[in-house]
């Protein structure tokens, strides 16, 4: 009989497509889950994975096999959901996917809160970018995804908690024949400076750049950094200017006394933070109280 711990193993080798990543992903040896996946394939008298020591394949059989295990495994953690939601929200242990541009500037103002009123809460955090984690939503490796707005989300459901703008970030240099008090710019005063970005994939970049109004092609325009702690480094040397969520102000801008913020005067919000999750969850009272809870911490 196939079992729930084969179907996990082989999506786990889908998901790496590496035996030894899959085996780490799962908490076991990488024996152990080769050999319940020889199991699987001899119960099933299909192949799988063609593997040698260098990669992995996923057959056409296999691939059929693990759109239909993906399906099943959702069914079955949902089940599981359902039994232990009757006692209550916050009560099942939940995975949720941050993206990189809200994780570290979110996750220190709710988190004590969060563990001091739920302490047997079980948060289990992944980070990576929007289409990452709404596959993995999608697919039901995890529970829900914590991602800026507007971004594609068709058949999910969205609950949102947060409204914010963005600031554009300038070296005191740069500004210093500016009126002290000033404390708001135009997307227009932007044009001819240089304005430095997070690299593609970052759907923060997509957001700046239409909140801005401005092309790819602006020629002012500079998509090379990875994290918005680089940006605001390379701000600080005099590279550039750039532009940061209302949220990441404390901890990107407060301790360089060398830059100066100013609120982007363009209609708003510039970006909304929510929760995304399947249609199905059974867990959607837990998430609203999420909402509720980081609401209330992020507007005090």
């Amino acid at each position: 009989m196939i079992t729930l711990k084969q179907i996990t193993y082989a999506l786990a080798v889908e998901k790496t497509l590496h035996f030894k990543k899959a085996a780490d992903q799962c908490a076991v040896s990488p024996s152990a889950l080769s050999t319940a996946l020889n199991e699987l394939e001899k119960q099933l008298g299909l192949q799988l994975f063609e593997r040698d020591n260098k990669k992995v394949l996923i057959t056409p059989d296999g691939k059929t096999f693990l759109a239909k295990a993906a399906s099943i495994k959702e069914q079955v953690e949902d089940l599981y959901q359902l039994a232990q939601t009757q006692r209550g929200v916050l009560s099942y242990p939940m995975t949720v996917g941050i993206i990189p541009t809200i994780a570290p500037y979110l996750l220190p103002k709710v988190l004590p809160v969060l563990k001091e009123t739920y302490p047997d809460f079980e948060l289990s955090i992944v980070e990576d970018q929007s289409k990452v984690l709404l596959e993995q939503v999608r697919s039901g490796y995890i529970d829900s995804a914590i991602l800026a707005l507007p971004f594609p989300t068709d058949g999910l459901l969205s609950f949102e908690f947060w409204h914010e703008d963005f600031y554009w970030v300038a070296h005191h240099d740069d500004v210093s024949m500016w009126p002290d008090d000033l404390s708001d710019i135009t997307s227009e005063q932007l044009d001819d400076r240089r304005l430095l970005l997070l690299k593609e994939g970052h759907c923060f970049k997509d957001h700046a750049l239409a909140v801005c109004r401005l092309p790819m092609t602006n020629p002012n325009v500079t998509v090379n950094s990875t994290s918005l702690t680089t940006l605001i480094h390379m701000v600080a040397g005099k590279m550039g200017t750039t532009l940061v969520p209302e949220m990441s102000l404390d901890q990107l801008v407060t301790h360089h006394p060398a830059l100066k913020a100013f609120h982007l005067k363009e209609p708003g919000p510039h970006r909304t933070i929510a929760f995304v999750t399947r249609p199905n969850y059974v867990g959607t009272a837990s998430i609203e109280q999420l909402c509720k809870l980081f609401s209330e911490q992020l507007n005090k």
